[in-house]
């Protein structure tokens, strides 16, 4: 049996457009990043049920792709860069580009808004805060260097 190829998520970096150009001039690398979720495309379910449907059984097709949301948790510092500009995102709603490079240097990029910032203040644990964007265009993926 080969060995697995499998990837350790470390090491992945999350990256913002400085502009809303796209492509933008520059990318600011989010930092202190713990988690990602990436975008979760999925097509839309849409119903074609006719009175002859075989076996009186719903027939669907594939609609539009809903691009979905992507999100980050971060190690959240009160009013630090990171913070401050997810929330001046947020309260803009300014479609910036956004980007996961992989540990393999396959990137994802995609236009998105930041739709939610969610602090987290445990006890006796790390701060932390998780940001939720909207995915607003297609995913395109680049082959790693």
């Amino acid at each position: 049996m080969p060995d697995s190829n499998a990837l350790l998520g470390f090491g992945v970096v999350y990256e913002i457009g400085d502009d809303a150009l796209d492509p933008p001039t520059d990318w600011i690398e989010v930092a202190e990043v713990n988690q990602i979720t990436p975008p979760n495309t999925q097509a839309a379910d849409v119903e074609v049920t006719h009175m002859q449907s075989p076996n009186r059984t719903r027939e669907y097709i594939a609609g539009l792709i809903e691009p979905g949301d992507a999100s980050f948790g971060i190690n959240w510092i009160p009013n630090d860069t990171t913070g401050q500009l997810m929330l001046t995102l947020k309260t803009s709603g300014e479609r910036r580009s956004h980007r996961i490079t992989w540990p393999n240097g396959v990137t994802w990029t995609f236009r998105a808004y930041v739709k939610g910032f969610e602090p987290s203040t445990p006890m006796d644990d790390k701060m932390t805060a998780t940001v939720t964007c909207k995915v607003s265009a297609s995913v395109v993926e680049a082959a790693g260097s």
